[in-house]
């Protein structure tokens, strides 16, 4: 039974569970009798074997399990009785002394917090909205057409045209050998045969793309490099080398013409420039309306954190941790990188855990109190809005619908939406125009 629960914290706290020990040995018994019926040794038939081998093979086992059942049937009931929320799991240890006959243990944990909630009606939230623009359409296309670009040797006459004069230009595509040596030394890394890179693009450093235009097929140039002192080669940052270069090939780029061949090899199975300008509006305003949803939702999120008061469990802190922690080795594992022994210390995680596990206190309180449960439709309707980019929406709506983990991260979605509204619906809002380009180029998270 359990005694008085002691108060070691603000959310901490303590309580004593006890139980008879002839209640283990008793369930140990039984075990034992149970696992003797299949239990094998040599010499013996299945279900032969003395319970006393029985004993000596599993008793430690079964002693274990018979243990960890009782403490945490205990514990559980213990917490019921006295009203308890625990937060994570409790950390038990024997107690030193017990009641003759008695087995006794110590339950530290953290109980989940009181979440006050201010006035919402006081709150200021800004957000924000873009538009598509024809520029922006514009753009778009630009983009597609260098992500479909091919190269042709500059100064040969093609169907295509020259390219120009036969000099490294930015936009071209080089290829090159280089060496490179430190105090007449070659160093790892600093020689390279037909290696290529387009001009202007910043992949290489600005003295060896400065160094590289102008030259022609066949011409060298030696120039000196200075690498920067946080340059990734440790045994080259903050030195400066002497490079040659060659340069072995010279292309020019060319640029699909936006025709209905372009068209056709974005999808559009007429050719039809109007429809194509379309596909690339709608698809740009599915993704401003994300972005524009996941920044306003950010700073519902931010408003929510200052205008809340609760205590944060260590416990929960904790646990989340480790779990992103594992959520980034498993990420770098599956895009290839050898993680196996990268050290991932969840304290490196701890800043972003405590963020989660607070605004996940705060969403769970205006939810219950507020009736905000995403409802079936508004999951259908989620599901059928990100169906919508696919070709074949029942196989999506199949996807989510098959998975009840899969379900349970749109319901997550919706539930969240609710509450943005929710706090929207009741906050002093203003509204600001972003520009297309500072919208795209940010990171805000949902």
């Amino acid at each position: 039974m359990a005694t008085a629960v002691e108060t070691l914290g603000k959310l901490e706290r303590r309580i004593t569970i006890s139980f008879p020990l002839t209640d283990v040995r008793t369930e140990v018994e039984k075990r034992l009798k149970v696992q003797a019926r299949t239990a094998k040794a040599p010499g013996f038939r299945p279900g032969k074997v003395p319970l006393k081998m029985v004993a000596a093979q599993y008793g430690y086992q079964i002693e274990s399990e018979v243990l960890n059942d009782k403490v945490g049937r205990a514990f559980n009931d213990a917490a019921n009785e006295n009203n308890l929320r625990v937060a994570g799991f409790p950390n038990i240890v024997p107690k030193e002394e017990a009641a003759e006959g008695q087995l006794a243990f110590d339950a530290t944990f953290e109980v989940y917090p009181e979440v006050a909630i201010g006035d919402l009606t006081a709150v200021e939230i800004e957000t924000v909205q873009a538009d598509v623009s024809e520029a922006e359409i514009d753009k778009t296309i630009d983009i597609l057409r260098k992500q479909r670009v091919h190269f042709h040797t500059k100064g040969e006459a093609g169907e295509h045209g020259d390219g120009g004069e036969p000099i490294a230009a930015n936009g071209d595509r080089v290829t090159v050998d280089f060496v490179g040596s430190i105090d007449g030394v070659e160093f790892p890394g600093g020689k390279a045969e037909g290696y290529a890179f387009v001009l202007g693009e910043g992949r290489m450093l600005p003295e060896f793309e400065a160094a590289t235009l102008g030259l022609k097929v066949g011409e060298s140039k030696t120039f000196p490099l200075s690498f920067p002192e946080d340059y990734h080669g440790k045994d080259v940052a903050g030195k400066t080398a002497s490079f040659t270069i060659t340069l072995q090939k010279l292309e020019w780029a060319h640029l699909p013409e936006v025709d209905a061949e372009f068209a056709k090899s974005l999808g559009v199975a007429d050719g039809d420039l109007a429809k194509m300008r379309e596909d690339i509006k709608v698809n740009l305003q599915r993704e401003v309306a994300g972005r524009v949803k996941a920044r306003n939702k950010e700073a519902v999120m931010d408003a929510l954190i200052k205008v809340a008061e609760l205590e944060v469990p260590k416990t929960l802190i904790a646990q989340d941790s480790e779990r992103l922690a594992e959520m980034t080795r498993q990420d770098m594992a599956q895009r290839g990188m050898n993680v196996k022994d990268v050290p991932f210390p969840a304290e490196l995680f701890a800043e972003k855990a405590e963020r989660r596990v607070r605004l996940g206190l705060i969403l769970s309180q205006l939810v219950g109190d507020n009736n905000l449960q995403a409802t079936p439709e508004q999951v259908k309707a989620q599901i059928e809005d990100f169906a919508q980019s696919y070709e074949d929406p029942r196989e999506v709506l199949k996807y989510y619908y098959s998975d009840r983990r899969r379900l349970g991260e749109i319901e997550a979605l919706v539930l969240e939406e609710n509450v943005v509204t929710y706090v929207l619906g009741l906050s002093k809002v203003t509204s600001k125009a972003v520009a297309f380009d500072e919208l795209m180029g940010s990171n805000a998270q949902a």
